[in-house]
């Protein structure tokens, strides 16, 4: 049976700090350019439109809570936990699609990635589900490499 040449997004890794990290999703993984519409003097059909600046979304990691041992976590509460009495500490970020052989597809490195935001599920004593922790992470830009 030949390989899907169509990568399936379910199989991925995230790594920070030499550490692997399994999330049940990522998102944010988009950039966009901004534009400005300018009217031009005696043309009145149209205006134009002018790119300005590119911006991107926060990446947001979901997974199972991990109780302890993790160094996300371990940076995010330290980071969140300081709130702006020290200095925020960036780091870069990589996410890595993989193929069902765990081969390298794609990967997108977020630079200077820094966390925003920590949160958990609601807790619920009728219900029987994992806890999810959401992490979200504001960076300056993303690089993607394809294979």
């Amino acid at each position: 049976m030949a390989d899907n040449p169509y990568p399936l997004n379910f199989y991925f890794q995230l790594s920070f700090e030499g550490e692997d990290a399994a999330f049940k999703e990522v998102s944010g993984l988009s950039m966009e350019m901004a534009v400005e519409e300018v009217a031009c003097g005696g043309e009145n059909r149209f205006k134009y439109r002018l790119p300005t600046i590119s911006s991107s979304q926060n990446l947001v990691l979901k997974r199972a809570m991990v109780p302890k041992g993790s160094k996300l976590a371990g940076w995010v509460k330290a980071t969140l936990g300081q709130g702006l009495s020290s200095n925020i500490k960036t780091q870069d970020v990589d996410v890595s699609l993989l193929n069902a052989k765990g081969q390298l597809l794609t990967k997108w490195k977020f630079h200077n990635a820094y966390p925003i935001k920590y949160s958990f599920t609601d807790l619920k004593s009728q219900e029987s589900e994992i806890m999810i922790e959401t992490i979200e992470l504001a960076y300056t830009y993303f690089n993607i490499t394809v294979q």
